[in-house]
């Protein structure tokens, strides 16, 4: 869609998660008209959570100029299918199988609905209104309770085949490596890599070494915020739990690099406020794993997004960017 004559138009984005769902009314520059959020576990049916939806959302386009000015509607949700519109075998969803989604959502709205995971979205947004503006090649990758991926290649998502191209954090670091806790797969990125991988580290670590600022914690208390609390204070323990995932990480950013030569790697979620801890370590072991003609271009760049409204942003740049 070309950008032009989108004065007063405003596009519906939603991120739907498995505990909450955020929604806002945005426009094509990205800034935020109206937003909300609403639990969405608390429904058992999808069809009483898009009832939901749309008694919060339709008080505000009313506010906002009526609902002749929302363009689309842009759906950032877990095992979203882009070409199908379907959300398949969600798997922290009360919904189950195969779910027309973006079928039921235009049925309600009257609106076009597109949609898409959580990590492509994020891409895009970042693409449409933050650190990417202008780049046509990166790998974007999210690093919170999990880890996503979006791949934009010639200024466009990598989608597949089949819609479900990106899930870089599930491909393998390290073979017969960890058991992840839902996948089953053994030694994915996400295992390592995340906020749950990083605190699985620091159970293990802390255990090995007694004088660690982590054992003054209990159990239930250690998270990746404590590893970095204890890091701050200058923990060996807590440094190398992060160098040992800066490692994984950089390893894993080299496999994405030779496969796309992207111009940068977009970093964004909570587990990346480690700073230099895990940042440093990845760069330094990503170059350490290129070939020659790979090394020294790839930039490690931090999201311009915030983090509390970078999800709806990017499910309303599905509307701007498609076709």
């Amino acid at each position: 869609m070309a950008l032009t004559d989108l004065s007063g138009r405003m596009a519906i984005g939603i991120d739907i998660g498995g505990t909450n769902t955020k929604f806002g009314l945005i426009n094509h520059r990205g800034e935020i008209l109206a937003k909300g959020s609403m639990k969405t576990d608390v429904h058992a049916e999808v069809e009483s959570f898009i009832d939901e939806l749309y008694h919060h959302l339709e008080p505000l386009i009313q506010q906002n100029g009526g609902m002749i000015m929302v363009e689309g509607i842009g759906v950032g949700a877990p095992n979203a299918n882009y070409y199908k519109g379907t959300i398949e075998q969600p798997p922290n969803l009360n919904w189950k199988g195969i779910i027309p989604f973006a079928e039921l959502m235009s049925r309600k709205f009257g609106k076009p609905c597109t949609m898409t995971n959580d990590a492509n979205a994020a891409a895009l947004g970042e693409m449409m209104y933050g650190a990417a503006r202008g780049m046509r090649d990166f790998i974007m990758i999210t690093l919170g309770t999990g880890v996503g991926g979006g791949i934009i290649s010639g200024g466009k998502l990598v989608y597949g085949h089949d819609g479900f191209a990106g899930e870089l954090g599930h491909t393998i670091v390290k073979p017969g490596g960890r058991r992840h806790w839902s996948t089953g797969l053994d030694g994915s990125l996400e295992a390592y890599a995340s906020a749950t991988g990083i605190t699985i580290t620091a159970k293990k670590m802390r255990a090995e070494f007694q004088t660690s600022l982590l054992n003054e914690y209990s159990e239930e208390d250690i998270n990746a915020k404590t590893v970095y609390d204890c890091a701050l204070k200058g923990d060996a323990t807590a440094i190398e739990v992060f160098r040992y995932t800066g490692q994984k990480l950089g390893e894993a950013f080299a496999n994405f690099v030779m496969f796309s030569s992207p111009e940068a790697i977009l970093l964004f979620g909570g587990v990346i406020k480690a700073g230099d801890f895990i940042l440093k370590p990845a760069k330094e072991h990503m170059e350490q794993n290129l070939l020659p003609v790979f090394r020294n271009k790839v930039k490690l760049v931090l999201s311009e997004l915030s983090e509390a409204d970078a999800a709806i942003l990017g499910a309303s740049a599905l509307v701007w960017t498609k076709g």
